[in-house]
This record gives structure tokens, sequence and C-alpha cells, in this order.
């Protein structure tokens, strides 16, 4: 590590080479404020980008390198070229980004399908005059954060070229060209040969100019699929649990999609991290919410008296949970799970099911060899890789592959764990669309990963080493995040055409309606914490918000998925903007939304944006019944963590609430009444809620599964760790008795507030 300046803002030359990497050297904590980096956050995080800055000198060698770079580039390292017509650089878009006025597949009736040939031409090699033959579109305007010296529009970007360049396309399908025009929409491999001899390889992604926004309006079930409980379940709601919940909220009660947690896999430990935020693998899903009984060689376990003691443990887990009071223990109920596959995996897999692992293996070769053998030398070593062996902490070393050999039986059950957990997912989301479910489930993408995890070992060269991933101190919170998760190294995703982010997109399709993407800001830069400094001393990286946002445009319309941003807290001037002309919608939270330009109070229904899935809550935020009733002030002051008096936080969130509930009244939506007392009553109060967001145009209105039964308590209370029983908390009624998928079913309270939706989501249904 270099030398560290002091705690001082950057000087010229810093400044010039931070900008020059994509590194923020100021931030906006607000539109009227503007904050400076330190100099040692600035030159850490270069650092960690393989940059020397730590003194004068460096900072100078390293910004005369780096202009040296950009000025002998021929082209960016990606190219996008949105709906075919007119192309833009990539490499470090900011904000304002976008392609030229081309109305591209999903923008008009007739509109072209994904695949499709594109009828746009691209000429590479300009004449002397600097014309470049392209479709007839206006320039794309200037973006701020684009790396300097690169072309500014699609025609200059041409029009850069040397005459006489050479130009060879190695298409996503496997075919070679030495043109550009009638490419299909993928991922090609350009390389372009200057007359000096100069040759660079370009990643050029060609995207529909947007998704096609969702037919109809739907409301849907929120829910942590682990809290979910049914009489089969193992003590954590499972995938066959989620399949249930979907063919009955689909069937009976006219949903159309079902939105759950990160179903990630963890980071297994002593105990287990319970935050599904912070997972050992995004790529792969976790085999704890495997439903055991489901796997077809379950029924032909030889060792049935085994078999029979692990269920009766799992009666009592499961039992402990809904009639005890006991916490979920995903650790406990993954022992007996772990026990149980051990035992099916000794079942012979018939002819039909080997050629369908074979064909899992083949098509997710390399990262899931890594990812299984992650796995197995975890069993031998611990989860941590970095206390493992020297030449294991290598994925590519030859120590690991004699490992790898060592330990075949044990990758092969780990691979095959994720072959099976991958079936039932899809199979979920088939039995969902089965019942009428224009959407289906919902699946989140969590912002990163655990440093101590499969991804973090197997794709290391693309993680920025020694950092974390956090957020700068704001209104809400003085002192800033560290969230603990190491972030993907901007240039080394632009090296490799952001490959990895593309394999994760396409794995998380293949069974999802739709998409939401944690912390979407982080597609456009995400805040830098170098490792042991507090969260106040980090900065902002940019990463290739044009490139990651036309690959997530590819891959969702190949998957004829829905995308949801949540782009909730503290968003850069024209994320939003960018995000929707791209068809992504985002995430309103209804007492998030106020008139903040204006006079502060509750926005009006019909001022909601329409692109959007409106919430009354989400995971992070107190439920609707503890919001109404003030009782997420009395846990945050049991906690001891409220930052003023008592009398003070309660005063607050009465008056907030009471303006909600004050216009909620004007608005007439507010009926019934408690006891014959003239007040209306909680359950009134929340129906209230949630007739307010269908009157707002929003296309995807969600509920929070336990405001179906009145749950009080928060699945998770940010700020907190061992204080609260973060992500282990059951669906609940409002006594705190835990209530199965089965009483659910038959809740009359339930029941009362989804007819409310159904009436106000008619909607289009159409059969999967």
């Amino acid at each position: 590590m270099t030398s560290l300046r002091p705690a001082e803002p950057p000087d010229a030359d810093l400044t010039r080479l931070a900008d020059l990497h994509g590194v923020a050297t100021s931030y906006s904590p607000s539109p009227d404020r503007t904050v400076a980096a330190s100099a040692a956050a600035v030159v850490a995080v270069l650092a960690a980008l393989d940059v020397d800055a730590g003194t004068p000198e460096a900072a100078r060698a390293a910004l005369t390198a780096r202009e040296r770079e950009l000025g002998a580039r021929l082209l960016p390292p990606t190219v996008v070229w949105w709906g075919g017509v007119g192309a833009s650089a990539g490499g470090g878009g900011g904000p304002a980004g976008g392609a030229p006025g081309a109305r591209g597949a999903g923008d008009a009736p007739g509109a072209r399908e994904a695949g499709d040939e594109l009828d746009a031409e691209v000429a590479f090699g300009a004449d002397e005059a600097g014309d470049a033959a392209i479709a007839p579109e206006a320039p794309e305007a200037p973006r701020a954060g684009r790396e300097p010296g690169t072309p500014r529009s699609p025609e200059a970007l041409l029009a850069a070229l040397p005459t006489g360049t050479r130009v060879r396309v190695e298409t996503e399908q496997g075919e070679v060209r030495d043109r550009v025009d009638g490419l299909p929409y993928g991922v090609h491999r350009l390389t372009v040969t200057a007359p000096d001899g100069r040759t660079q390889l370009t990643h050029l992604v060609i995207a529909p100019a947007r998704l096609p926004t969702p037919s109809g309006r739907s409301y849907g079930l929120l829910v942590q699929l682990y809290s979910l409980l049914s009489r089969h379940s193992w003590g954590m709601g499972d995938l066959g649990d989620l399949a249930e919940l979907s063919a009955w909220a689909g069937r009976a009660l006219g949903a159309g999609f079902v939105q759950v947690n990160p179903l990630h896999a963890a980071v297994p430990g002593a105990p287990t991290d319970p935050s599904p935020y912070r997972p050992s693998s995004r790529r792969f899903p976790d085999p704890v919410h495997l439903r055991v009984e489901s796997i077809p060689e379950f029924a032909y376990v030889e060792d049935r008296e085994r078999l029979r003691t692990l269920l009766e443990q799992a009666e009592r887990l499961r039992a402990g949970v809904l009639d005890k009071g006991a916490l979920i223990d995903r650790d406990a109920v993954w022992d007996l799970k772990r026990q149980a596959l051990e035992l099916v995996r000794r079942v012979p897999l018939g002819p039909g099911r080997r050629a369908a692992y074979a064909d899992f293996l083949a098509r997710e070769g390399q990262a899931l060899e890594d990812h299984a053998t992650w796995c197995a030398l975890a069993e031998v070593h611990g989860s941590d890789w970095h206390g493992w062996p020297e030449g294991l902490r290598n994925p590519r070393s030859a120590e690991t592959a004699r490992a790898r050999a060592d330990l075949m039986d044990r990758v092969d059950f780990h691979s095959r764990l994720a072959w099976l957990t991958d079936t039932q997912l899809t199979a979920a989301q088939s039995t969902a669309r089965e019942a009428g479910m224009p959407i289906g489930i919902v699946h989140d993408l969590a912002v990163g990963v655990h440093p101590e995890g499969a991804d973090a070992w197997a794709q290391q060269d693309h993680f920025a080493a020694g950092m974390s991933v956090g957020a700068p101190p704001d209104a809400f919170n003085a002192r800033g995040q560290d969230w603990g998760l190491p972030p993907w190294r901007p240039d080394r995703l632009a090296e490799s055409g952001h490959a990895p982010f593309r394999r994760l997109l396409r794995a998380l399709f293949r069974y999802a309606g739709a998409l939401r993407i944690d912390h979407v800001m982080g597609l456009f830069r995400l805040w830098w914490v170098p490792q042991g400094r507090p969260p106040t001393e980090g900065t902002y990286v940019r990463y290739d918000a044009e490139a990651m946002l036309a690959l997530l445009v590819l891959e969702a319309s190949r998957a004829g998925a829905v995308v949801i941003g949540e782009d909730l807290g503290t968003v850069e001037p024209g994320v939003r903007e960018t995000l929707d002309r791209r068809g992504v919608l985002g995430t309103s939270v209804l007492w998030f939304e106020r008139d903040w330009d204006g006079d502060g109070r509750p926005l009006p229904p019909e001022r909601w944006r329409a692109d959007c899935l409106a919430t009354a809550t989400t995971h992070d935020l107190p439920s609707t019944a503890a919001r109404l009733t003030g009782e997420h002030v009395e846990l945050r002051h049991r906690l001891g963590l409220l930052t003023r008096p008592l009398e003070e936080e309660r005063a607050e969130a009465a008056a907030d609430t009471g303006e909600w509930l004050a216009l909620l009244t004007e608005l007439g939506l507010l009926h019934g009444t408690s006891g014959g007392r003239g007040t209306p009553s909680e359950e009134a109060e929340i129906q209230a809620v949630h007739r307010f967001l269908l009157r707002t145009p929003a296309r995807m209105i969600g509920l929070w599964l336990p405001d179906t039964v009145g749950d009080r308590r928060p699945q998770n209370l940010p700020g907190t760790w061992d204080q609260y029983p973060n992500w282990r908390l059951p669906v609940a009624d409002a006594e705190g008795r835990p209530v199965t998928l089965e009483e659910l079913a038959s809740s009359t309270r339930l029941h009362a507030l989804t007819d409310v939706l159904r009436e106000g989501v008619p909607g289009e249904r159409r059969e999967g």
C-alpha cells in the first residue's frame, strides 16, 4: 500500500487523475451542499485500482501514463448500441447518459423482438472529412463522467478511427464478420486494427432501447421466504412454500406476483450470517431453501429409519418456531437438510434425470465448478478463504486443482445441490404462471457479496482488495454506512465486457418473472470505504452504467422479465430518469412520498410516478400496523436507538402519521369505525393506506404479507446486530403469535385486505 496523504482535499493533479479513473473527489449529500473527499481516501481508492498516487510525484507520473493510454485508445472497452440505431461509447457513463433518440424494441406496436436482425448500418473507418456512415440520428449529448478524450457522440466515435481501419466481429452466435451492420441483439467481440498496426478488442453490446412496460396493472405479495412457515416446512419457509403461496395467491386472491428476499447462497458459519443481503454467492441459490420431500429421489431413500429420525427432528424444529415462540434457526434447519440430502444423493439418478443434471453442469461450466469447489474446501478449511493454505486462495492454482480432484465427491455433492435448487426455483415460477400470474416470482438481487464467500474467492480479480461498499454521511445517518461488501472493480469489469454481471443476470432471469435490484444506484456509482477507515472517509467510484444497463435490458428482454430498481434514499440527479428511459421501474414507499420540493406534505396520489412498484413498507421498515400505532418508536426506545428524547420522537411520528391519515380521510378512503366511537380501527386504516396506493398510477402495488395479519415486528432493524433478531422472525399476528401459510389462507383479515386490492386491480389475467 502506498503512503497516504493527510486528510486534505486532493490537489489538481490528483483530482485530474482520479477523474480519469472514475474516482470522485467530492460528493453532494444535498443539492445545496458539496463535500470534498479527503486526499487520503482518493489515494487509497486509486491504489485499489493499481494506481500509485501516494506522493505528488507518483500522481503526476500516473496521470501522464493514463492520458497517454487514453490517447492511444482506438475505442472504449465497451460500445453500447441501443436498439441498433446509433452507438454510444461506454466507459464510465454518468447518470444523464443515453443513446440518441432512436426508437427501439418495446416503444411501439410491431417493435423489434430480441434476436431479430437490426436494420441500421455502421461503417468504421471514416474518410478524411470525418464522415461516418451511420443511421441518421441526432448525436448523443455529452454525458457527465465520460472519460476525457473519449468521443462524445456516435458520429465522433466512429469518425475518430483512422482511415482504413479494419473491422472483425465475432458475434455472440459464433459468426465471424467484417462488418457491423445487420448484427442481432447480443454481446459481440469487435476487433479493430488501425493502419499503423494498433489493434484493440472492444465489446459491442446491442440491446433493445428499453424494456416493454408491464401489461396491465397488478398487485402482489411481498414476503421474506424464510419467515413463511407451513406445516410442511422444516423450521423456515422453503421453495415448496413459495410454490404453494404463489398458486394460492394467483388463483384465489388474483395476485399478479410474489416478491421474495434474495435466495442467494449464504456463507456457512457458526452461526451463519442470517442476512440475505450478505451472500456467499449471488450466482447460485442456497440449498437451505429446498423442499427435500419434493426431490424425486427422496421416495427411494433406503435408510428409512434414519430419514424418519430426521423428519421427526424437523417437526420438533418447526413446532418450536410455530408453537413455542423460538426464533428461526437457519443453521439447525440446514444441518437437518444436509443430512437428508446426503441420503437422497445415494439414490442413483434415472437416465432422464442424469441427462438433465449433465446439461446443468455443461450450462453452468466454470462458475459452478468454482462455487462447488469453494463449498468443498470450506468444509475442510473453514468458510473464510483468506485463512486457507496459501495455494488454495487462488482458484486457478495447481494446489486448488489437486484439492478439487481429491474432493471431487464433495464437489459433485454441492454441484448437485445447486441443480436441485435451480430446478425447484424454476418449478415455483412455472407454478406461479400456471396460476394466472402475469409476472410470477419477483426475485431480489443483493448489491454485493460477503468478502469471505465463494464469489469473492472465485472472482477475486474482479473485486477491489481492501475496499468495502457503503454510503456517505447524510441527513439520516451522520456517520455514513459500511456494508462490509467488496466492490467490483469497474476497470476489470470493462476489460471482460462485464462478463460476471451478465452471467449473473442470465442465471437469475432463468427462473424470475421480475428482478428487483437492491440499491440500483450501484449500477452508476458506489461509495468505496478503505478498509480500517470510517465510512466518512470514503468516496464514490463510477461504473459504466451505460454498459451495465444495456446488459440488464438485454438479458431481461430475452427472458421476458420485468426489472424493478430499489431507488430509495440518496439518488444522484439523472439516475431515475435514465432508469425510466430504459424501462426499469422504480420503488415508491408511501411514508417517503412527500412534496419535498414544495410544502413537504404527503404527495397526492395523482402526482406519484406510474412506472414503479408502490408499497406501504419494506423489510427494512416498520410494518404498517407498527407505524400507525407508534410501536416502531417504542421498539427503538427499548433498544436504546433513539437519538432524541422519547417524547420528541413520539410527537414527530404521531404528526407524520396524522398527516397521512388526514389525507386518507379527505380522499374518502378511510372506512369503518372501532367500537362505535367514531374512530377508525387499525385494520380500517391499513386498508385505507392500500386504497391510497390504488389511487396512484403505479403499475405494480406491493402488499407486505405481515401487514395482512397486523404483524408489529420489522424483519430487519437497521443499525442493530445482536440487539434484535434480524432475519429470524416468522410472520406473526398482532400479538406476536406465528401464523402459518395454512392459517393465512383462512384469515378473514387477510381476505378483507386483499379484496380491497383485488377490486382496485382487476387487471389483465393471462394463463401461463
